[in-house]
């Protein structure tokens, strides 16, 4: 079996969706573990009704205090009860036959090693990635996506095991942290993820959320997260991928008050090379900005 994890924060107007595409598996056979990250709203509420009604799987509610969508992954993980996890965004919602098809892949991998997991692909705003793929998966790392083109957002699904291995990193006072932290590192140590050709999942980026909100800013009222992110990036990546992060983070450093020296010794490298990705990052920004000018 399956377990699937909600972290959720005010988002109650919204939930349903996620809830109402469990009801409808063609596969009954999973949890539902909601972590209510200080909501304000009525999720309990909500929540609590649908435990009162007639469901085919548990539902676990867990409330805590306020401490961002990777805390809230650390305690849900921690009460899974089942060898695999689906985390599905509060903003998400699942194919009707996602569950059965996880229990599918479970069984015709379970006697690959040196995987992590496997994952489907989501459908963002009608797009996914499936032109990329010539058969009918692709076993790769994380930290080689891009070479296959599957650098979007996917449905992961991991071994509870490993999941446990490589808890998110927690930094006092701070609400966020990037996945890529752990599924970064989980990469760095080798483990392959095998990347189905098949939409398990519909994603809604939407106003309040995550994605349309993680700027440079953000990134600076949660500094050491970013620079433990940056620092796992520099060591897993080359080429104008390094150039690219160094300009961002110099430019992230100094809403902090970081000199450009000072930024590359928080990260442990050379100034001119942070001066090589200020220069980058800026030419990069430069020509996609001609681009959009030519069309």
């Amino acid at each position: 079996m399956v377990s699937i994890i909600t972290p959720t924060f005010n988002r109650a107007y919204i939930l349903d969706k996620a809830y109402e595409s469990l009801k409808r598996q063609t596969s009954k056979n999973f949890e539902w573990i909601i972590i209510d990250d200080g909501s304000l709203d009525n999720t309990e509420e909500l929540v609590n009704v649908w435990k009162n009604q007639e469901n085919s799987f548990e539902i676990t509610y867990f409330h805590q205090e306020n401490g961002g969508k990777h805390r809230a992954l650390n305690k849900g993980i921690s009460l899974v009860k089942y060898d695999y996890v689906l985390i599905l965004d509060s903003d998400d919602f699942l194919t009707d036959d996602a569950v059965e098809f996880i229990h599918k892949c479970i069984e015709e991998m379970q006697n690959e090693d040196g995987f992590a997991g496997f994952s489907g692909l989501k459908n963002l705003g009608g797009k996914t990635v499936s032109s990329s793929f010539k058969d009918e998966y692709i076993d790769c790392t994380n930290l080689e996506r891009i070479k296959y083109g599957l650098n979007v957002d996917m449905a992961e699904v991991y071994k509870t095991e490993i999941l446990r291995q490589y808890p998110f990193p927690e930094f006092e006072e701070e609400k966020f942290c990037s996945e890529s932290a752990v599924w970064d590192k989980i990469a760095k140590d080798g483990y392959k993820i095998r990347w189905f050709n098949k939409v398990i999942c519909n994603a809604e980026y939407i106003e309040d959320g995550l994605t349309r909100n993680l700027n440079e800013e953000f990134l600076a009222k949660n500094f050491l997260g970013f620079c433990h992110c940056t620092e796992l990036f520099l060591k897993t990546r080359k080429g104008t991928q390094l150039l690219n992060r160094y300009g961002l983070f110099y430019k992230v450093a100094k809403l902090k008050g970081y000199s450009l020296r000072e930024s590359a010794k928080l990260i442990k490298v050379p100034t001119f090379k942070m001066w090589m990705g200020v220069c980058y990052f800026k030419l990069r920004k430069l020509g996609k900005r001609i681009l959009r000018g030519k069309n």
